[in-house]
């Protein structure tokens, strides 16, 4: 699934396409992917000039002439860009079209992608905006947070940093990298970790996807921010589906585990679980 910085290469991508188009039409294809209506949304959208983009999360957002579009690609979504009248492949199932007769249609082989309009002026005080934590660069993100938030976790760290309440846009490559990076354990619990370790944690999480954007983001199975564009960070994976299964550091062998149903790498000599006081 896109991360944050997959996400945020897949908005600057776009907006270089489509950046004050108008949406003369809209065909949805396979309902389940719009959340409400799908004759409103259709109906709705045709019209709007695309304004400006940003993301919130793993979220698009598109600042339409009075609404917003929001957008999770999910597992596999992406976007191709088409001329009006080319056959359209089974696995668009969204297809917006505009005043230059050029489509931008919304593929997604596995169809959990979703689609909503909310008002633009409320978007990010309503749902599912507003349920989000902090994103990994906002100041707000402290340490005091992280330990309020932590305090009564007694899940794993591994799975609690992918919480979108309280960190936005972390997901499962991220999460063992700056685990890692932390020399923490993925097992730890989370309510044991001390002020230092969230420290690190914050540090990390900056460190990884900030160079992760730089690079355009992981290209792990199928992601890719528009047709042909890959990103390039997985070449500097330290830990995650490491192909050699050696740990960069210690020379030990990466074990390879799940945790909360999520794959999860780790090295268990750097990265040792404290034990609990009895």
């Amino acid at each position: 699934m896109p991360e944050k910085p997959e996400v945020i290469t897949v908005c600057k991508t776009l907006e270089k396409q489509i950046l004050g188009k108008k949406i003369v039409d809209c065909h949805v294809y396979w309902d389940n992917i719009i959340v409400g209506k799908t004759n409103e949304f259709e109906e709705k959208i045709k019209g709007q000039t695309i304004e400006a983009m940003t993301t919130r999360g793993k979220w698009l957002v598109f600042f339409l002439s009075q609404d917003a579009l929001l957008i999770h690609l999910r597992m596999e979504g992406r976007f191709y860009f088409r001329k009006m009248g080319e056959e359209r492949s089974k696995h668009e199932h969204v297809v917006f079209v505009f005043e230059n007769q050029e489509e931008m249609r919304f593929h997604d082989v596995r169809k959990f992608g979703k689609m909503m309009l909310v008002p633009k002026q409320d978007v990010f005080s309503l749902r599912p905006l507003n349920e989000l934590g902090y994103e990994f660069d906002d100041p707000m993100l402290t340490e005091e947070y992280l330990l309020d938030k932590w305090q009564k976790k007694r899940l794993p760290i591994k799975s609690v940093l992918l919480d979108q309440s309280i960190i936005a846009g972390i997901g499962n490559i991220y999460d063992d990298e700056i685990l890692f990076l932390s020399h923490i354990s993925p097992f730890q619990r989370a309510n044991t970790l001390t002020r230092e370790e969230a420290t690190l944690i914050i540090k990390n999480t900056r460190i990884v996807l900030e160079k992760a954007i730089q690079m355009g983001g992981t290209t792990i199975k199928s992601f890719e921010s528009s047709e042909g564009v890959h990103g390039l960070f997985q070449n500097e994976l330290a830990i995650h589906g490491r192909k050699n299964g050696i740990c960069p550091v210690c020379g030990n062998r990466i074990e390879v585990t799940k945790i909360g149903g999520r794959g999860t790498y780790y090295c268990p000599f750097c990265q040792i679980e404290k034990k609990e006081a009895a």
